[in-house]
């Protein structure tokens, strides 16, 4: 239990910490969300009066020419309502719209990816790490190879040859506009299409990881005392692969999977851009480019709480499974 209160008041910490640079870096950049939005009205030929000014401070969730202290008191009573306020991106959207909205795109996008991409990996670093030097090896350079490549530079090579030369594949967005969407065979087929490039390009981006990670941790496993054990004994190979080799070696992966679970919620900003995804990464994107602060602080809200449970999660996990942790802890 002492270790338990320990992980949660250093995650409670943790979080408090995040939220208050959540708060401070927005603010720390050029511009004010108040005159993007009356730059923009003005440009519509609207009249821009002290009046309007306080208006929209107020819509979004008030004005920047406050004390900071005041601010940030401000933006932690807001988050405890639920409110995260207005998004000048989307005008007149509510952040908390624009994320739900987005939110599950990403998470079936790059979610269902990193699921795949980590089985895979783990599943062939371990064969490739149980028999070493052998042609099996010849996967890691091709596996690390994709790996050292830009994002956006594979996601262009596959959009140009399975895309547009191929034609087996749109070539951007979510869906297809015509469809209406909603739980229907036309929609979720059309998205499925269109999803399938973005995700094949996470999974060749990321699967070298896996596997190479994978791969060293069973060659250091294979000479461990209990494997030799093992094999003395006059186990089958197939059993100290599965039972002794692989479940330990393993370890290490099932950290970096939920980790990568914890990311899964900020997206692949770059992939999705190529692609004109309609996920977080997109958001986050255009909220950046215009200095939009409720959006930014609420996906990176999102994205905190997301990583900081992710890492609990294996903590925990960690001192039910290993108790030397919690001795330490």
């Amino acid at each position: 239990m002492r270790f338990v209160l320990r992980k949660l008041g250093f995650y409670a910490v943790a979080l408090w910490a995040a939220l208050t640079l959540n708060f401070a870096i927005p603010r720390l950049m050029p511009g004010n969300p108040v005159d993007i939005l009356l730059a923009r009205l003005q440009q519509r030929g609207g009249q821009v009066t002290a009046e309007t000014r306080t208006a929209y401070a107020l819509l979004l969730g008030g004005d920047s020419d406050q004390p900071i202290l005041e601010q940030y008191v401000q933006y932690l009573g807001n988050l405890l309502r639920g409110d995260l306020g207005v998004s000048v991106s989307y005008f007149p959207a509510r952040v908390s719209d624009v994320i739900l909205q987005s939110l599950p795109w990403t998470i079936v996008l790059v979610g269902l990816a990193t699921v795949i991409t980590a089985i895979l990996g783990v599943l062939l670093g371990a064969f490739v790490g149980w028999k070493p030097g052998t042609w099996l090896d010849s996967l890691v350079p091709a596996t690390t190879l994709m790996a050292s490549m830009p994002y956006f530079w594979l996601a262009l090579v596959l959009v140009y040859f399975l895309a547009r030369n191929l034609g087996w594949f749109p070539m951007q967005g979510g869906f297809d506009v015509t469809l209406q969407p909603g739980w229907n065979a036309d929609f979720i087929g059309s998205a499925i299409q269109h999803g399938f490039l973005p995700a094949l390009t996470i999974v060749l981006a990321s699967i070298g990881g896996w596997l190479l990670g994978m791969r060293n941790m069973m060659v250091s496993t294979l000479s461990e005392d209990y494997v030799l054990t093992a094999e003395a004994k006059g186990l089958s190979p197939t059993k100290i692969l599965r039972s002794y080799a692989a479940r330990n070696a393993v370890l290490p992966s099932v950290a970096g999977f939920a980790i990568s679970l914890g990311f899964v919620v900020s997206g692949s900003v770059i992939t999705e851009q190529v692609f004109s995804y309609p996920g977080i990464g997109s958001r986050l994107l255009m909220a950046v480019s215009n200095n939009d602060f409720a959006l930014m602080q609420g996906m990176f809200l999102f994205i905190t709480l997301s990583v900081l449970a992710a890492n609990l999660v294996v903590d925990l996990l960690y001192g039910l499974i290993d108790p030397r942790t919690r001795a330490r802890s």
